[in-house]
């Protein structure tokens, strides 16, 4: 998930992106469908599990739009200083042409018989007459210079105007995404709420972790950079679960990935889907430490291997970063950076 940031007016945005908003926030309205108890004859730790896994999904498409908001930022910041830029060289060529116009105004406005009928010397008249031609081409060219100028400005300032007005809808759907991973979260905590003392615990102990799953081999880390992202990632244990963060004092799973590996000199994707593509995709029964395993369908969810059939993650609200079973819920796939 991504980290709060400040909100302000990849490239291209163009219909794809228009629609890439819309879906996110069509994600977020059916997110916010689900009831705030537990479904008739569900179990309430099973709904809380639920919740959570839907507060994930929310919390990873919050982390996108909040990513492209970021994006749009900086292209409407770069669009503001071309503007700027452009409009310094239309005034300096207006100045230019004003320049050029007193100039021939004082070489000689006159129409040329006239100006020929009052010279004293015909041969004053014809250097005056060649000056006043050059100036004139030369204006010519300035003035076709500032039509295409000014053409560029205004185009910089229509791309201006469309970044700003995707980067609005963005902003809403940031919104709507932040209110839809709260509102799943308050459901979980008012079921976890309703349960006895130690069940709660008993439940905190045993989400997400001992469900098993395929032999995974031991072994060293693929290469220098994973392990020290496996390193730093071991470093974060304990460390806070905190929607939207990625760190260092709190994470949410994408977050850790992000911040293990950036530790390691390597940029990743702010999302745990985008993430599943930043490398090689391998085989879970030949992961290495370092290599992402990604989970759910949707790829929703992402932890890092460490060998020894384990992932460290950022499980959920009130868990801590931790190790568990790299088959504690269904392998989506494993990438390795």
């Amino acid at each position: 998930m991504g980290s709060h940031r400040r909100l302000e007016p990849s490239p291209g945005p163009g219909r794809g992106t228009t629609v890439t908003v819309g879906l996110l926030s069509a994600a977020a309205a059916a997110l916010g469908a689900v009831p705030a108890t537990a479904a008739p004859h569900e179990d309430p730790r099973a709904a809380v599990d639920r919740l959570y896994e839907e507060a994930e999904r929310a919390t990873e498409a919050y982390n996108k739009a909040d990513e492209r908001a970021d994006t749009l930022r900086g292209q409407v910041n770069a669009v503001r200083d071309e503007i700027a830029r452009q409009q310094e060289r239309v005034n300096t060529m207006r100045e230019s042409l004003g320049s050029l116009a007193g100039a021939q105004y004082r070489s000689g406005g006159l129409d040329p018989s006239l100006a020929l009928l009052f010279s004293d010397d015909p041969e004053d008249y014809l250097e005056r007459a060649s000056v006043l031609d050059r100036l004139t081409a030369r204006q010519a060219g300035e003035l076709r210079a500032l039509r295409e100028a000014v053409r560029s400005l205004d185009q910089d300032r229509a791309e201006a105007s469309r970044k700003l007005g995707e980067l609005d809808r963005s902003r809403k759907a940031v919104a709507a995404h932040k209110k839809t991973v709260e509102r799943k979260l308050a459901q979980a905590r008012r079921l976890l709420d309703t349960l006895p003392d130690d069940e709660r615990a008993a439940h905190g102990r045993s989400a997400r972790s001992g469900r098993g799953g395929p032999p995974v081999p031991d072994g060293a880390a693929a290469s220098g950079r994973a392990a020290a992202a496996v390193a730093a990632a071991r470093s974060a244990l304990g460390k806070p679960y905190v929607w939207g963060a990625n760190g260092p004092s709190g994470f949410d799973c994408s977050g850790l990935m992000q911040w293990s590996y950036a530790q390691a000199g390597i940029a990743l994707p702010r999302t745990s889907q985008a993430q599943r593509h930043a490398g090689t995709q391998v085989p879970l029964d030949q992961a290495r430490p370092g290599d992402l395993v990604v989970y759910r369908p949707d790829g929703s969810h992402v932890g890092m291997y460490t060998g020894n059939g384990q992932v460290i993650h950022a499980p959920y609200p009130g868990a801590p970063v931790r190790y568990d079973p790299v088959g504690m819920m269904p392998v989506s796939s494993v990438t390795r950076v």
